[in-house]
């Protein structure tokens, strides 16, 4: 979970926010109706922002929403935003909905995950391709990034593994650019740091040839002698209110060939 200090007052965290999107105090004051003087007046601490004020700051700053609550105590006001656990009766409709989701994309696999990655729900077709890992790995709290790339995971069944990895690392620096996570930034060194396994897949690591080009990076994956190749999109709440489902992210695996959209139709029939 991320924790943001309150006792130095909401000025520095704003002007943190600011300086880490490289905006300047007249960009900020343009974007929220203000005027520089009074962003530098609240970033100083000569002046205390209203709560619409923090509010309006922290959307144009781009804030997450859960330091969007640590900057409202920072200045004094009660948090905007809830926390709910994902069991509670307030997000029984957002569970079913989300449960319908991924089992009417079967068999192709997609899975829930939150700001940390962990896995919150997933489908039969996730579930297709962790057969055969460890105990370990399967055991929850399931990580998506830790199952992924560790060498005893996903990982040597990965054909193109150098550049997927490096897909999904910049991906988690660009979530760490955004957010402070602690929690995510010590998930980055820890699959950062696992060593590939022997022989691991490059771009080329293939058979044949692929008779057409791919519109995205693909996840080129072993299973059960058969080589699937899938694109990933991955999804978020619009306009959440609660950190829970703020923090959440869909991410579903269109198949890129007809071969593995064939192989996992038959696997279904």
């Amino acid at each position: 979970m991320t924790t943001v200090a309150t006792d130095t007052g909401v000025g520095p965290l704003l002007r943190g926010w600011r300086e880490q999107r490289r905006l300047s105090q007249l960009e900020l004051a343009l974007r929220a109706d203000s005027s520089a003087r009074h962003i530098s007046f609240v970033e100083t601490g000569r002046s205390r922002p209203s709560e619409e004020m923090v509010l309006k700051l922290a959307e144009h700053l781009d804030v997450p929403v859960r330091e969007r609550n640590a900057l409202l105590l920072a200045a004094g006001y009660a948090p905007r935003f809830t926390e709910s656990t994902l069991d509670e009766p307030l997000l029984e409709t957002l569970r079913e909905g989300i449960a319908r989701l991924l089992q009417g994309y079967e068999p192709f696999p997609a899975l829930v995950v939150d700001g940390s990655y962990t896995v919150v729900a997933a489908n039969q077709g996730i579930g297709m391709l962790l057969t055969g890992l460890p105990e370990h790995l399967l055991t929850p709290p399931l990580n998506a990034m830790r199952i992924t790339l560790h060498p005893e995971g996903l990982a040597p069944r990965i054909r193109n593994l150098r550049e997927w990895r490096g897909h999904l690392l910049a991906q988690m620096e660009r979530q760490i650019g955004l957010v402070r996570s602690e929690a995510l930034r010590a998930l980055y060194e820890e699959v950062a740091a696992y060593p590939l396994p022997e022989g691991a897949g490059g771009p080329d690591d293939r058979e044949d040839p692929v008779p057409y080009p791919y519109f995205a990076l693909p996840l080129r994956i072993e299973h059960d002698g058969h080589v699937l190749s899938f694109v990933s999109s991955i999804s978020t709440f619009n306009t959440p209110l609660d950190v829970t489902v703020a923090e959440l992210a869909i991410e579903t695996f269109l198949p890129a060939d007809p071969a593995t959209v064939a192989y996992l139709q038959s696997l279904k029939a």
